[in-house]
């Protein structure tokens, strides 16, 4: 009898065991599982965002998602992480502007240089133009993908070895551009000699004279120590090159309305958390800059974008109706906020 009884309780704690195990499985099996991506590394306003997000769904979603970040291009570039939200293999990305190029190109004023003078202009023409919303709605029919909102990064200025303070100084400058045509063409009607090479030969080129100038963010100089081959920051301000939050419209959709609205909310808290990251570490490299011997110039920028305009606006003639006068609505929107 007592053998017995020890058969059957041992048979209990199994059966019990294998409950607990099978409610554990569930419970995993119930967690969904959102991967985010960006092709930056760790440590930026990018990553804070993301982690923000992560904090966000992890506290309001009661533990049913569960937020895996991936940050400096783990599963991949841009264009492959595109490609997995296109076919439904990823959740979620916060990706550069390669999306609009690709799905949206027709709508895409954000891209060229000395279009947008502040952050708040970008953003409405973005978020509340006609031009904005069909960037969306065509992002959704060509590349699968549910746009979910814009994250500032820090104004683009220009590094120089030589002083500049109006246009006419760009004269036969020879300046660092990435191989885009639009930045090129818009740099070159102000007068400077493109000089097409790597991000990661900038220095060199620099040290040994093919380069005297560049474009970028002020985490650019800094993170090369460019005061090493550089004297002057020029704040031209000429284009602020957003990151963009979007999910695959193939997981998406699968969600209940419910799971919608507060992924929308966690974005949009996330990424205000990341446009304020992104201040705080703009100021910090100006500081930086400055106490490493560059010499900043507050350039008046209306200049520099009167004698962009008509390459600027030849440019813009090329694409969709409506984007020139959506620009200007939003300029004037942001101006009376």
């Amino acid at each position: 009898m007592e053998l017995k009884s020890k058969a059957i309780g041992r048979a209990g704690l199994g059966l019990m065991a294998a409950a607990a195990l099978g409610a554990w499985a569930v419970t995993a099996q119930a967690q969904d599982v959102i991967e985010v991506h960006n092709t930056m590394s760790a440590g930026g306003s990018e990553e804070a965002a993301m982690l923000r997000f992560k904090e966000i769904v992890d506290e309001r979603s009661d533990g049913r998602f569960e937020v895996n970040v991936y940050t400096g291009g783990q599963l991949g570039d841009e264009v492959e992480v595109l490609e997995l939200l296109n076919v439904g293999q990823t959740q979620m990305a916060l990706t550069g502007g390669l999306f609009m190029g690709q799905y949206a190109e027709e709508y895409d004023a954000v891209s060229v240089p000395f279009v947008f003078p502040n952050w708040g202009a970008v953003e409405h023409y973005i978020m509340e133009t006609d031009s904005g919303k069909a960037m969306q709605e065509a992002s959704l029919e060509r590349g699968n993908l549910v746009y979910l909102g814009p994250q500032m990064r820090a104004f683009r200025h220009m590094t120089s070895s030589r002083e500049i303070n109006t246009p006419d100084d760009l004269e036969g400058l020879k300046m660092r551009l990435p191989q885009i045509p639009v930045w090129l063409d818009v740099w070159g009607a102000l007068g400077v000699q493109a000089v097409v090479i790597p991000a990661p030969d900038i220095y060199l080129a620099m040290r040994t004279g093919q380069v005297e100038a560049h474009e970028n963010s002020l985490a650019s100089p800094y993170t090369r120590q460019m005061w090493e081959v550089q004297d002057y920051i020029i704040t031209t301000s000429h284009l602020s090159f957003p990151w963009h939050w979007v999910a695959s419209a193939s997981w998406w959709n699968g969600l209940d309305e419910a799971d919608q609205e507060m992924l929308r909310e966690a974005v949009e808290e996330a990424r205000q958390h990341g446009y304020q990251v992104e201040q705080e570490k703009d100021d910090f490299y100006r500081e930086a800059l400055i106490e490493k011997g560059m010499t900043f110039i507050d350039v008046d920028q209306a200049p520099f974008r009167e004698k962009a305009a008509p390459a600027v606006q030849q440019i813009l003639a090329e694409k969709a109706d409506g984007v020139a006068d959506d620009i200007e609505a939003a300029i004037a929107a942001a101006e009376s906020e």
